[in-house]
């Protein structure tokens, strides 16, 4: 490459930078029309209802919305995130996690660090009525740390536990991004070889495969921290100044390659070790690595990992990216970020070792190797809708409506719903008076499988009921099938 290359090279590298922006400004903008449109009702008659509606809102003073950033989950975005959680326990079960939780409410001390980081201006805090300094967690692992030094030595390790906290940080807005959200935490404690990571790695994708992506949809970018300590550490940059480099280069996609020699320089970091970090940032092999910072120790990490995620079978899965170093200033050794193949959605989940933490962050009296991960509940849902395979969930999934057929008969309708419930079916009964028609549109609203008229003259002497199947297809004219109570299961 000719060196007259090099500045339209990096001319063009910043143009990438302004387009991304650019593209930023434009999703918050479409994001922020999408939100108008959702709030809006289409046709004439609909959108006169709903200012009448807003006008009587806005004379009682009551905001209808839910604040911003945040969801209400009525029942059909109920049953998505219920279902989400299954399949989070599910995988944390298989590879055999434990699971726990926290208060909401933390001491802000828990997440104030020394190290610029971004989620200390993020956090929701205030000071209670006795003069406590709280904040809504932004994070779970600063709990799990406070819960892990509260056991001490009757915590035997190692551990592998697993949360879904909901979490806060006052941010912008975009898609796959709110200022609360539900994140899957697992965590594995007092284990400080790589096969560690390699299981909360797997772990991770053997999720993503239960809901239905595949390699082709998605990937993971590893890196180690220990590769920009070398770095460093051979340009004679001091260890103090490490978590705060960290922090600034994982901006690079955000801000550019200008602005992070900027901060570097601020940092009292050299011109030239500046353009050894830029250069270290864009190795993509482990051949680069070797070949950056010789044979070493996190490179054989790396190897081994790399090694270990083949023998779980998803080397497809995965690839090494040298720019991943995560903005946490508690990382220490291998870093990681799942993305979408098609770079239209920001990191599904990352995460890393910390093995610091404790000791050094929060002066515990021993060393814990830790490593773990956060995923969000936002991104991953977006991408499932990008791919069309979000299941459905209008749903209710009600086996059986019992109907009484009059309200004389209603108490043996109930005797009825009890043996469904007893024998673990899910069964409603109708609970207004009405004629069938109203029986069998409740039921279409409920998606229920089953009818169940009870107190038909004839056949309830007789210890019978009508049975009527919704979901099988049956002769015009066919108005159920007679049946014992005793048979209904």
């Amino acid at each position: 490459m000719s060196d007259s290359a090099a500045p339209e090279i990096s001319t063009l590298k910043q143009e990438v930078i302004d387009l991304r922006r650019q593209l930023e400004e434009k999703e918050n903008q479409l994001f922020a029309e999408e939100v108008k449109a959702k709030e809006g009702k289409e046709g004439g008659e609909k959108n006169e209802k709903k200012n009448k509606k807003k006008k009587k809102d806005k004379q009682n003073e009551l905001e209808l919305l839910p604040v911003r950033g945040t969801r209400d989950f009525p029942p059909e975005e109920m049953r998505m995130r219920t279902w989400l959680f299954g399949e989070f326990r599910k995988v944390a079960k298989q590879f055999g996690f434990e699971e726990y939780d926290a208060p909401m409410l933390e001491s802000v001390e828990l997440y104030t660090r020394k190290a610029g980081e971004e989620i200390v201006d993020q956090m929701y805090s205030f000071t209670t009525k006795e003069g406590n300094k709280v904040t809504l967690r932004p994070e779970m692992t600063p709990s799990l740390a406070r819960l892990v030094m509260q056991k001490g030595k009757a915590l035997l390790l190692p551990i592998k536990w697993f949360s879904i906290p909901q979490c806060w940080r006052f941010e912008a807005c975009v898609r796959g991004r709110r200022r609360e959200h539900f994140q899957w935490n697992m965590d594995i404690l007092g284990v400080p070889e790589i096969t560690a990571e390699a299981e909360l790695i797997a772990a991770s994708i053997c999720f993503l495969q239960n809901i239905g992506l595949t390699s082709a949809d998605v990937g993971f970018k590893i890196n180690s921290r220990k590769l920009l300590q070398t770095v460093l550490d051979k340009a004679g940059v001091p260890a103090s100044k490490f978590a705060e480099v960290c922090i600034v280069v994982d901006k690079l996609d955000k801000i550019g390659e200008d602005e992070v020699r900027k901060q570097l320089l601020n940092l009292e970091v050299a011109n030239e070790v500046c353009d050894t970090i830029l250069k270290t940032l864009q190795i993509k092999t482990l051949d680069e690595m070797e070949a950056q910072v010789g044979k070493s120790a996190v490179v054989d990490e790396l190897q081994k990992l790399f090694d270990l995620l083949k023998a779980y079978g998803f080397e497809d899965w995965v690839q090494l990216d040298a720019g991943v170093v995560r903005g946490l200033a508690y990382y220490t050794g291998v870093v990681f970020e799942c993305f979408d193949r098609a770079g239209e959605l920001r990191a599904i989940c990352g995460g890393g070792r910390y093995d610091n933490l404790l000791k050094e962050t929060y002066k515990y009296n021993t060393q814990v190797p830790a490593c773990g991960f956060g995923f969000g509940d936002c991104v991953i849902v977006e991408l499932l809708k990008d791919k069309k395979i979000l299941p459905d969930f209008t749903n209710r999934d009600v086996q059986d409506l019992v109907a009484p057929f009059n309200e004389e008969m209603r108490p043996a309708a109930v005797s009825v719903l009890q043996k469904l419930r007893a024998q673990g079916r899910s069964a409603d009964i109708y609970l207004r008076k009405g004629d069938l028609k109203k029986v069998y549109s409740y039921a279409d609203r409920i998606s229920a499988d089953r009818v169940i008229l009870v107190g038909a003259p004839e056949e309830w002497k007789e210890g019978k009921v009508v049975v009527k199947d919704l979901r099988a297809e049956k002769e015009e004219g066919y108005k159920g099938d007679v049946v014992p109570v005793d048979e209904l299961v």
